[in-house]
């Protein structure tokens, strides 16, 4: 669809501030009406906003807000994290879904932390063996915390829960119901004012997904403007704090946000070593992904042919 002014009227989901960062720049920065389009951004609850909805936290992954929207049509495109990505997209057309493909890999390289309370015996990634660490399931916190895990834990003594949003597992943390959890920022930022221990950290890299309307050329003028966005966070991340401090209501102030952690890059095409380590990695635990997808099924670089 056209608007009035001449440009294209995308329709794009975004979660949390971390993961679309760059798409929420470059639409406030006026980077994708540079480019001729005009990107609506559609708010899905994620697991970083304070009273995020109980949708955002279903098991059934097509079942959650951002999933739904989609498959209605409500929006046209998508992005999360690397594994999550791949997961909806080899799964969606048997689950009765609307189809989606890889269409790119980046721009946000969100960093994970593995967090205990302070005053826990938790001192080192050893000590979680067995021991529940809570996450959103299917999601970036559970996907990197079996990579971060992973040279410490045999895989299947490395255990998983779901305490429910960020905000939630910190408190379930803070009184002893849970060992530990997997936050981003600014969650990250926000257990560290409360003087919560840090165990572990790891970027982790977002992937974009669409649909077969959108052409290759709409999805390369996107990437341009959120490449363009990726260099202004990288070059003044401060400048954008206040999207996180939309999220964390109150519990963080500006300065408190550690933005040394915010790192973006631009989009780049999905390859197939990329999809044949990433796939092959989440086979190996039978509950991340089902078996039998290829590389043709589920990435098309349409946005750089």
């Amino acid at each position: 669809m056209t608007t009035e002014a001449g440009l294209k009227n995308v329709r794009v989901s975004m979660m949390n501030a971390v993961h679309d960062l760059a798409l929420l720049v470059a639409r406030d920065e006026g980077l994708f009406r540079d480019q001729g389009l005009d990107v609506e951004i559609v708010t899905t609850p994620g697991t970083a906003q304070v009273g995020a909805d109980r949708q955002a936290m279903k098991d059934v992954i097509f079942d959650r807000t951002m999933e739904s929207a989609y498959n209605s049509g409500d929006v046209d495109q998508f992005r999360m994290c690397e594994w999550g990505i791949m997961k909806r997209t080899v799964e969606a057309e048997e689950a009765g879904q609307r189809s989606a493909k890889i269409v790119a890999l980046g721009s946000a390289m969100s960093s994970f932390a593995i967090i205990a309370a302070a005053n826990s015996d938790y001192y080192e990634p050893e000590q979680f063996r067995d021991v529940p660490i809570a996450v959103s399931p299917f999601n970036g916190s559970h996907f990197t915390t079996l990579k971060l895990l992973e040279g410490f834990i045999a895989k299947e003594n490395i255990k998983t829960t779901n305490a429910g949003t960020m905000e939630e597992r910190l408190t379930a943390i803070g009184k002893g119901e849970v060992a530990a959890g997997s936050f981003m920022e600014p969650w990250i930022s926000v257990a560290q004012k409360q003087g919560f221990r840090i165990i572990m950290e790891s970027h982790s890299t977002r992937s974009e997904a669409s649909g077969d309307e959108l052409d290759g050329a709409t999805l390369a003028a996107m990437f341009r403007a959120e490449a363009a966005a990726s260099e202004m966070i990288n070059n003044n991340p401060s400048k954008y704090a206040h999207y996180f401090m939309e999220e964390a209501k109150g519990l963080l102030e500006p300065k408190d946000l550690q933005t040394w952690r915010l790192l973006y890059a631009p989009p780049v095409a999905y390859t197939r070593e990329r999809f044949d380590y990433t796939y092959n990695w989440m086979l190996g635990y039978p509950e991340l992904v089902t078996p039998g997808a290829t590389f043709e099924g589920t990435v098309d670089n349409r946005a750089w042919e």
